[in-house]
């Protein structure tokens, strides 16, 4: 008998674009289907993002406004 095991679900991850913060102090970062403007500004200290890349776990974002 296996009382302490669960079936654990398998993460889904897969490449995603993000933005990451430009300051070199700052390691902000947000997902692109997260972000609210075209060219979005560091949520944390307010300074230009640029775009990457980064393997994530996968998230669907259900507001209908970043469709």
């Amino acid at each position: 008998m296996a009382f302490g095991r669960r079936n654990e679900e398998e993460i889904k991850t897969e490449e995603t674009k993000i933005w990451c913060c430009t300051a070199e102090d700052c390691k902000g970062w947000i997902r692109d289907n997260f972000k609210s403007e075209e060219d979005p500004l560091c949520p944390l200290c307010q300074s230009e993002m640029e775009s990457s890349t980064k393997v994530l776990q996968v998230v669907d974002n259900p507001h209908p406004s970043t469709k």
